[in-house]
């Protein structure tokens, strides 16, 4: 499993980053919702509070981080709600007490419903306002969002390293190599679709709602994908529901960013990278004392026979045309 090294972190570690930075504290400390990296709410004298996220050691080389927040502050530039990290003295990407850490200005806001057409289309507009600024040259330093790196290497290490219960182990194998197979197929039939910047992980918990509308946080994912990877996240419901949703998002979207109707192939390829990658991130974070606290059904049978018959579910739906609208 891979090392971790956040046992150091204290909260005086955490107050003492922010004041190498400059700041007064006053000592409030409130620890947010992160998995991947430690995040903090930290009170500041005579001023706002801010956030402080401190990355997870070996994740990411320092040129990968600096490209998300090159890409952050260059959309924050052209008036997106993006939330960039700030500058300190020329810097972005900080160092204290062994850890890298950037600093954030604290926005408020709340999960979005995403329940009207406005909204939709309000959300789909800045999205393509993002995928504008992405389509303009790609990360250097930063990873494609494809198969072998989602897929097969999530697959291979679960086996490997005997994470699945021997008797759902033969059933696992075998139904992840036909979704592989599968998604594989699904990638062909789009053919050569536009790889961009995007968020990379653009679910409704990483966009926060304020009366003067949306704006997005934790470009701690972002890599070079296709497109309707930051829209297929947005979408709920049954088939019809998403159809609805997809389309009112399109309807901002396209007002600023065409959108490649090919690339619909790839949303249940793609649902099915996340199913498999999602359950391989956990269990390689498992020495995290983080996450057994977090997921503690993760090490139960039952998960994982409930996480075959998923992944057999997916396997039908790649089976299915892809979503018109």
């Amino acid at each position: 499993m891979e090392h971790t090294s956040y046992e150091h972190l204290s909260p005086d570690t955490v107050l003492d980053a922010v004041e190498a930075a400059g700041y007064v504290t006053n000592g409030r400390l409130l620890a947010l919702n992160s998995y991947e990296n430690r995040v903090y709410q930290i009170g500041i004298e005579e001023g706002r509070p801010m956030v402080a996220k401190f990355y997870r050691p070996g994740r990411w080389s320092d040129e990968a981080i600096l490209e998300e927040h090159s890409f952050s502050q260059e959309l924050a530039g052209r008036e997106i709600p993006v939330v960039a990290p700030m500058d300190v003295d020329g810097r972005t990407l900080l160092q204290s007490g062994g850890y890298r850490y950037a600093l954030y200005p604290s926005c408020g806001g709340r999960w979005p419903e995403l329940a009207s057409m406005e909204e939709r289309a309000l959300v789909g507009r800045f999205l393509g306002r993002i995928h504008m600024v992405g389509s303009a040259f790609p990360f250097r330093h930063r990873p494609s969002l494809d198969i072998e790196r989602l897929g097969q290497a999530s697959r291979d290490w679960l086996l490997e390293r005997e994470w699945i219960p021997p008797h759902l182990e033969s059933a696992y194998d075998s139904v992840t190599e036909s979704v592989i197979d599968m998604v594989h197929g699904r990638f062909e039939a789009a053919g050569g679709t536009e790889t961009i910047r995007i968020h990379g992980d653009c679910h409704p918990g990483n966009i926060l709602w304020t009366d003067d509308g949306p704006h997005f946080v934790d470009l701690d994912d972002c890599v070079n994908g296709p497109a309707v990877q930051d829209l297929w996240m947005l979408l709920s419901g049954d088939e019809d529901e998403m159809r609805r949703q997809l389309s009112d998002i399109l309807d901002g979207y396209q007002d600023f960013a065409d959108f490649d109707y090919r690339e619909l192939w790839l949303v249940e390829a793609l649902r099915a990278l996340r199913i498999i990658h999602y359950y391989a991130w956990i269990a390689r974070r498992w020495d995290d004392p983080a996450f057994p606290m977090a997921f503690p059904w993760f090490s139960e049978t039952r998960t994982w026979e409930e996480h075959v018959l998923t992944l057999k579910e997916q396997a039908a739906a790649l089976q299915e045309a892809p979503m018109q609208v």
